[in-house]
């Protein structure tokens, strides 16, 4: 089974096109930053991350394209597809990118905004998802969970 679920936070604003043809579809090719939770080195630094390419196509593109920015969060399942091409000096690059079938936000605006993140996000909960065939709106940001502070991280069971 080849699935991959990731979550993390978008270097930059999302790169999107639209094929050519009579049905045109969305490309939305974005990285996401996603943390690696490792034992601390001497510096006190435990977490470093990897910078996973991600490429959505159609409906899913589009909701990339509307509501992802930089810094933003995601969680998003899809699946690992790997690639080859000859670039201009003949020489072969092979790729690997996650091809996303479900996003959803990671953060609510309240939690986004607190952080010093984007200032545009909708909150995570029932519903705040888009995959293929189903439109997500932002919701209000009293989301009804409870704001955890970032100081107490280290104490928490997961990352």
């Amino acid at each position: 089974m080849n699935k991959a679920m990731l979550t993390g936070r978008l270097t930059r604003d999302p790169n999107v096109r639209y094929s050519q043809g009579d049905n045109q579809m969305c490309i939305a090719r974005f990285t996401l930053a996603v943390d690696r939770r490792r034992s601390r080195n001497q510096d006190g630094n435990g977490q470093t991350a990897d910078f996973i390419s991600c490429v959505a196509f159609g409906k899913t593109g589009e909701f990339v394209e509307k509501y992802a920015h930089k810094g933003m969060k995601f969680d998003i399942v899809g699946r690992i597809q790997t690639g080859s091409y000859q670039n201009k000096d003949g020489q072969t690059v092979y790729t690997t990118d996650v091809v996303v079938d479900e996003i959803e936000f990671g953060e609510s605006k309240n939690a986004q905004v607190q952080g010093g993140g984007s200032n545009y996000s909708a909150p995570l909960g029932g519903g705040d998802s888009y995959s293929e065939g189903q439109a997500s709106a932002p919701q209000p940001a009293d989301d009804g969970f409870m704001n955890v502070p970032d100081e107490i991280d280290d104490e928490l069971p997961f990352n």
